[in-house]
């Protein structure tokens, strides 16, 4: 059973997702006897073949600079034709916005079945059953696929990247390409030292913090651990942070290692977008906030003292080692 795995980049380098992507495919391809290989749309600047070191065997490259720009409907029919010539019976995609616009599209002109939010390697001891997340992360369910041709979309932060090394040998596929009916005419990029999709350590704040002048701290911690900013809603709408930076279920959904909440009550629209994280790690001076109850670790006490020493623990630890 030979996989095809979709691979999406930014700026001209690939995307972490997409190298958990290039793992879980390989993964799949490896225990169902076949081979793995991957698809890229565009220019890139990094060296596809790097992504051999993940289990990809060969990338097919479309060269096109239509494809610099996302449309969903131009990218289904490129993969399509990748699907049909390379015999692919699974094809992979991360399950962020992109994956999300193109999957459900192939689905359809493949007619395939499709799992999207997917968070293990399928079982085929008894078919080919797919794992994924349902009820905003509040359980599982294992989906059966019967179709000739399988899509799985992959949860970000859901399967560990596997360096094995080698190196994917890289060959241009002529594909038919439509002009994009999608116009870019302006580009805002999200501010942010680290992309908070893809970030393995969040740092979050709410309006515990009393204002946005208070911020600094927050930044200081997020600094310190290499990790992404974020903010409840409160305190986008109030407009202490950009928008970019709000997470939960009117927000983005994010699944880091680690989760750090500074003065957030922990409303269950704020639960629905971060419990997927590994780790969550919460700091209220309410000891009865509903973020404890679902948090692996808690501290309960003023955010301006504990964060400040929570600061000088890292450096500390950062000094030693």
């Amino acid at each position: 059973m030979n996989v095809l795995v979709f691979i999406d980049h930014v700026d001209g380098h690939i995307k972490k997702a997409s190298l958990e992507a290039a793992s879980y495919g390989a993964q799949l391809a490896q225990k169902a006897g076949g081979t793995a290989e991957a698809i890229a749309l565009g220019n890139l600047t990094e060296d596809l073949a790097t992504l051999g070191k993940y289990g990809i065997q060969k990338v097919h490259q479309v060269k096109n600079d239509a494809l610099n720009t996302i449309d969903a409907q131009v990218y289904t029919k490129v993969i399509e034709q990748a699907v049909q010539q390379t015999g692919a019976k699974v094809v992979v995609f991360s399950n962020n916005s992109t994956g999300k616009l193109v999957a459900p599209r192939l689905s359809v002109r493949l007619k395939a079945g499709l799992v999207a939010g997917a968070v293990a390697l399928p079982d085929t001891t008894n078919g080919f059953v797919v794992r994924k997340n349902v009820f905003s992360g509040k359980a599982f369910a294992n989906v059966s696929i019967n179709t000739d041709i399988k899509i799985i979309s992959l949860n970000v932060n859901a399967f560990t990247i596997s360096a094995t090394g080698g190196t994917a040998e890289v060959v241009p596929f002529n594909a038919t390409v439509d002009a994009p009916k999608v116009k870019v005419i302006d580009t805002t990029k999200a501010s942010g030292k680290v992309s908070l999709t893809e970030a393995d350590i969040v740092v979050s704040a709410g309006r515990g913090l009393k204002g946005p002048e208070n911020w600094k701290m927050v930044e200081d911690l997020a600094d310190s651990l290499g990790a992404a900013l974020a903010c409840s809603r409160p305190v986008a709408d109030a407009h202490w942070r950009p928008h970019n930076e709000h997470v939960g279920q009117t927000g983005v959904a994010i699944a880091p290692n680690l989760y750090i909440a500074i003065g957030i009550s922990g409303a269950i629209q704020h639960l629905a977008g971060v419990n997927r994280s590994k780790v969550i790690v919460v700091v209220n001076k309410d000891p009865e906030a509903p973020f404890f109850k679902a948090a692996d670790y808690g501290i309960v006490g003023d955010a301006f003292e504990v964060v400040p020493k929570m600061l000088e623990a890292v450096k500390k630890v950062k000094a030693s080692s």
